[in-house]
């Protein structure tokens, strides 16, 4: 448990689909023993609920009522959150299909979705408090931006385009890497975009280990104290 006079740090890691976000922020987690939120798995978990219930993304009056009859709350696994949409916590294997890629983008760009999670997101952190950990890691595409502007550490990771579809392909993964970053990058509400004052890391030409290991000679100063 981490001391009650203990700093809580918060690390804001942005960027787009398959700029290696998710693996680094795992990793963090790990070396840190900070909590682990994938934002992204949170919009994923909507689109996959709201798909189900057969809303679309164009009827915003159909996707405001659905909103309002969802709850959200967290389950930890291990270091990492998970969102529980009405008590259940939609599967891996449901929010990765080609449906929820083709949707996650139009739903995130509605308004009211971006509200109705802002809280929430934002709520993670004093959950982590509760939980004893020493500060989380949050990853997204507008953390920095949005949910934590004032976190403690923020970081927007990108690669080139080409190199990020073969990390997608080399996952099994479908995915328009460059349609979802231009319509996230144009979206009017919390556009994906590196924030004012961020580290920005290239990690076309790194490897996983090399970009851990830069953000972490940043962060060890403040979390490997006693």
């Amino acid at each position: 448990m981490t001391p009650a006079s203990a700093p809580f740090l918060i690390v804001a890691i942005d960027g787009g689909a398959a700029s290696g976000k998710s693996s680094t922020s795992r990793a963090l987690s790990e070396r840190f023993r900070l909590m682990h939120v994938d934002t992204g798995s949170f919009y994923r978990a909507v689109t996959a609920e709201l798909l189900q219930r057969g809303v679309q993304a164009d009827d915003t009056a159909s996707v405001e009522a659905a909103l309002a009859s969802l709850r959200f709350s967290t389950r930890l696994e291990g270091r990492r959150a998970q969102m529980e949409i009405s008590g259940r916590v939609v599967p891996d294997a449901e929010i990765r299909t080609p449906a929820v890629n083709a949707a996650v983008s139009p739903f995130s760009a509605i308004p009211a979705l971006r509200t109705a999670l802002l809280a929430y997101q934002r709520g993670q952190a004093e959950f982590a408090r509760s939980q004893g950990f020493r500060g989380l890691v949050m990853e997204g595409r507008d953390i920095g931006s949005v949910i934590f502007p004032d976190a403690d550490f923020r970081f927007f990771l990108h690669a080139d385009p080409a190199e990020r579809a073969r990390r997608r392909a080399s996952e099994g993964q479908q995915d328009s890497i460059t349609e979802r970053d231009r319509l996230d990058s144009s979206r009017k509400t919390a556009p994906l975009t590196c924030p004012v004052g961020a580290t920005d890391i290239d990690s076309t030409f790194l490897t996983l280990d090399q970009v851990v290991d830069r953000i972490s000679t940043l962060l060890a100063p403040r979390l490997n104290t006693p």
